[in-house]
């Protein structure tokens, strides 16, 4: 069984993580940062072992920056939101 035919277990970490961070409020903030750092260590992985994966971990990577960047926006739309209806005497 050849090396090439392995898939990276990073990289399929890194897409799950990515996805999920898409899907879950707030904690999808972290796990997109996980994400990140998953799919950066699965290509240097498949780089130097030359195992298959990189497609996984290139979406992984993007799902996981949209994943932090609609956090990013969703923690402040609330924080937007809630100084706004905070009575102020």
């Amino acid at each position: 069984m050849s090396e090439k035919n392995q898939t990276n277990n990073s990289s399929v970490i890194s897409l799950t993580v990515g996805i999920l961070s898409l899907l879950i409020p707030f904690i999808g903030l972290i796990l997109g940062i996980i994400g990140i750092i998953f799919s950066r260590k699965a290509v240097k992985e498949i780089h130097t072992t030359n195992a298959s994966g990189r497609g996984l971990a290139t979406a992984g990577l993007i799902c996981s920056i949209i994943g932090v960047i609609l956090q990013i926006l969703a923690i402040l739309g609330y924080i937007a939101f809630f100084s706004m209806t905070v009575v102020k005497y």
